[in-house]
């Protein structure tokens, strides 16, 4: 299956504890339906130090689904993805909101 979000989409969280917030998707693990997007979800993690890293108490972003994520299209709202055939012929993503190719 095609995908409809991708690394680099600024997006939109739809529910949880963040819902509204926005954010980059920093990566996505398409195969466990998951994504991790900076700022969004974000947990305590105990680190233990090392010569690149001060150690403690560290602040990481932990992978929401990809359900409860939308792309925001040219307008800062959340939209759906459709994919359509370009002008050359290739397939792209385009906002179903405005239209737009993303």
């Amino acid at each position: 299956m095609a995908a409809k979000l991708k690394k680099g989409d600024k997006v939109v969280v739809l529910t949880g504890k963040d819902k509204g917030k926005q954010g980059e998707i920093a990566s996505v693990d398409p195969k466990a339906g998951k994504a991790v997007v900076d700022g969004i979800n974000i947990a305590i993690r105990h680190m233990k130090q090392t010569q690149t890293n001060q150690g403690g108490r560290q602040p990481k972003a932990m992978p929401v689904d990809l359900s409860n994520l939308a792309i925001v299209d040219g307008n800062g709202k959340a939209c759906r993805v459709g994919f359509r055939l370009d002008d050359d012929g290739k397939k792209v993503r385009y906002a179903k909101t405005t239209g737009e190719a993303i």
